[in-house]
């Protein structure tokens, strides 16, 4: 038989997607590029090992290419102690183990090559030779994240250096094995300081108008043409630095005619600096938000005498059905999802066999991966903790099947229960509720969070498909765990119910029943500020469609949304019936702390921002609440006087609880009857400790304690 006969049919609705295309040199089977991500994996003193393996699942799972984190070209370029630099500590022989992965699967990788320029973090950093590090830029303007860090301004004589430094890092690419590298020239790193009038204040062949701004990208992309003449040279643009009095349109627009002629294989548009007050990459962004940067810069290369550059547009999108909406009119060539891979790293594979179902969606929390780039952590996933972690947490197939039980269907339970039917464990899952999806389940209802339901469809597909026994409605107790060989305890947390005068009275409610039933039409008051507090006020007070939320979007940042790209969008969880009520009508009130505390540091600026927006009430410093009558909520306010919020309806979101088995049994009952039978056991996420809701707490520590319990 033919192997032809044999092939996946590709889905109609990725038709263009599948299709296959060039990129310089370089042939490739899809238009799906795997956009850079900094993981930290680039500086593990393991041979390459770690890198290499993530690389690998990547490229296995139908990457078309893959672009590196950003690999310094000098150490005073490099963002932090993370990240690494060609020829120093071992990185050439790293990088060289990771490239063969990625070749051995079939795939091709690029290395970006990569400057901070004033966005170094250097505090403590010292250079190769052991001297402090220090930070440079075109001209000595700090950042505020830079804890009082002031760059220094590059000579000219440095600027070349610089230039020859780039030239110098593709040569060590080449040498290494790579495909190609591509220059990163956005996101307000170096070369994009050097085009913008904000923090180029030069007036020298580098700097003092547009025209003289621009030629640092230029002499760069020059000289790393000329240094690697027969390999795919690309550089991600900014399309929009998202900063006011930053670089124009026409400014960008007129780059790119500068450096069409220079040799480049193709531009990946890029969109904001990370110190912009615009939202880019959160969840709240409307999906396919940015394309209307790379179509404006695709025109650009269209009308000119380069016509073949190749534009590859990125940013929130999600979905491969996401990316054939922008691909199909043939003005953009390939799209860059770089997140999406962190989630699943077969989303290609996956989706063009037709399997959405089961792709493991990105929901733009941005709590494991992006939080933790910028203060140097660890860099994973939340709906998919081996992100990160594949040397450790190898997904090959179990040697020793068991009998694997698991406790609850939150997200914590979901990700164990997934990880063992890998495997080939027998995996049960009991979940008290009817439902799966725990607290995810309920950020689904929530305007910019319908992602959240996409992990739980695919866990649920997943585990059905893998021969899994879910009981839903049913909580599991000792005697049906008795005969298991490995236990996970994830049941999860249950509303925290506040002891206050007229807390029974049928006008209050919990945040669980707000967000499933609506609240009816009238004022709002929110006990609690906290993460979930701020959600609940977003659920009552803005609207469920999505493209009526993009035009939204557009209107108050002063962007341009394509409503045809975010209608194109699959439709995602259907809305919950709500009463969506004007902002003045709701009222959050938190004790101490920040208001949204426990959304994700990259979120939370958004989050309360989008609220007040709306015009939310923020009240903060209550001393005391006194009391619920109809109509009302009686607070002490932070000057200790009586105060009445007005409150046709009161919802609580004044934490959580320890969620308990069967027949209201405790966690640690369960456990000791367990033990005492002799079955291994653990328990994980809010069951173990439900102080605050950390659902990347709870998904690494499941798939910890299920590797522990059934290697």
């Amino acid at each position: 038989m033919s192997s032809v006969a044999s092939l996946p049919v590709v889905p109609e609705s990725l038709r263009t997607v599948a299709s296959p295309w060039t990129l310089g040199p370089l042939t490739l089977p899809n238009r799906v590029v795997m956009g850079s991500m900094h993981t930290g994996l680039e500086v593990h003193d393991d041979g390459g090992a770690g890198m290499a393996a993530f690389y690998r699942e990547r490229a296995a799972g139908g990457a078309a290419c893959i672009i590196t984190g950003g690999i310094a070209v000098s150490d005073e370029a490099r963002g932090g102690p993370d990240f690494a630099v060609f020829g120093v500590g071992g990185a050439d022989e790293r990088f060289r183990v990771a490239v063969d992965a990625v070749h051995d699967e079939g795939g091709t990788i690029l290395a970006q090559l990569f400057h901070a320029g004033r966005y170094a973090l250097v505090g403590g950093m010292t250079d190769r030779h052991g001297a402090p590090q220090r930070a440079v830029a075109p001209s000595a303007l700090p950042w505020a994240a830079a804890r009082g860090v002031l760059p220094q301004e590059l000579t000219g004589d440095e600027v070349l250096r610089t230039v020859e430094d780039f030239a110098a890092a593709a040569r060590s690419a080449r040498d290494i094995g790579f495909d190609g590298v591509e220059i990163m020239a956005s996101e307000g790193y170096l070369i994009n300081q050097f085009q913008s009038p904000l923090t180029n204040l030069r007036d020298d062949e580098w700097g003092g108008d547009a025209v003289r701004r621009r030629r640092f990208a230029v002499e760069v992309v020059r000289a790393v043409r000329a240094a690697v003449p027969d390999l795919a040279v690309t550089i991600r643009l900014s399309g929009a630095d998202l900063m006011p009095g930053s670089t124009t349109p026409d400014e960008v627009d007129a780059l790119v005619h500068d450096l069409l002629p220079l040799g480049l294989d193709g531009i990946s548009v890029g969109i904001g600096w990370h110190e912009s007050r615009t939202p880019t990459v959160q969840a709240s962004v409307p999906h396919g938000a940015w394309i209307a940067y790379a179509e404006r810069i695709a025109g650009v290369v269209r009308a000119s005498a380069n016509p073949h550059v190749r534009v590859i547009a990125s940013n929130r999108m999600t979905d491969l059905r996401d990316g054939e909406a922008v691909l199909t009119d043939g003005r953009i060539d390939a799209v860059a999802l770089a997140r999406p891979f962190l989630a699943d790293p077969a989303i290609v594979a996956r989706s063009l066999e037709g399997r959405f179902d089961v792709v493991n969606t990105c929901i733009g929390c941005n709590q494991a991966c992006l939080d933790r780039s910028i203060v140097g952590a660890p860099v994973s996933c939340l709906v998919n903790p081996r992100a990160g972690r594949e040397l450790a947490f190898p997904a090959r197939p179990t040697a020793a099947p068991k009998r694997v039980d698991v406790v609850g269907g939150g997200p914590a339970g979901l990700a164990a229960a997934v990880d063992a039917a890998r495997r080939g464990h027998r995996v049960t899952l009991w979940e008290a509720s009817d439902r799966l999806g725990g607290q995810f389940a309920l950020a689904a209802l929530v305007p910019g969070k319908e992602d959240y339901a996409a992990t739980v469809r695919a866990a649920s597909v997943e585990l059905a498909e893998r021969g899994a026994t879910v009981h839903l409605g049913r909580a599991a107790t000792a005697s049906d765990l008795v005969s298991s060989e490995a236990v996970v305890l994830a049941p999860g947390v249950v509303p925290r119910v506040v002891d206050l005068p007229g807390a029974d009275l049928p006008h209050v409610h919990s945040y669980e029943d707000a967000l499933r039933d609506g609240v009816p039409e009238g004022t709002v008051a929110v006990i609690g500020g906290g993460g979930i507090g701020v959600d609940t006020a977003a659920f009552l007070t803005e609207s469920p469609d999505e493209v009526r939320r993009a035009a939204e979007f557009a209107a108050r940042w002063d962007v341009d949304v394509s409503e045809e790209i975010v209608g194109d969008v699959p439709q995602r969880l259907p809305a919950a019936r709500r009463t969506l009520r004007p902002g003045h009508q709701v009222t959050v009130l938190r004790r101490t702390g920040k208001f949204g505390q426990g959304i994700g540091l990259t979120s939370r600026w958004v989050a309360i921002g989008r609220l007040g927006d709306a015009g939310v009430q923020m009240v903060g410093g209550v001393q005391e609440y006194l009391r619920i009558e109809p109509g009302a909520l009686w607070i002490r306010d932070e000057d200790g006087a009586e105060r009445m919020i007005p409150a046709d309806h009161v919802v609580v979101c004044a934490g959580q609880e320890r969620a308990h088995g069967a027949d209201g049994t405790s966690i640690e009952e369960l456990v000791a009857r367990l033990q005492a039978d002799g079955v291994p056991v653990a328990v994980v996420g809010g069951a173990r400790d439900a102080r605050s809701v950390d659902a990347v707490r709870a998904t690494s520590e499941a798939l910890e304690a299920v590797r522990s319990l059934a290697p």
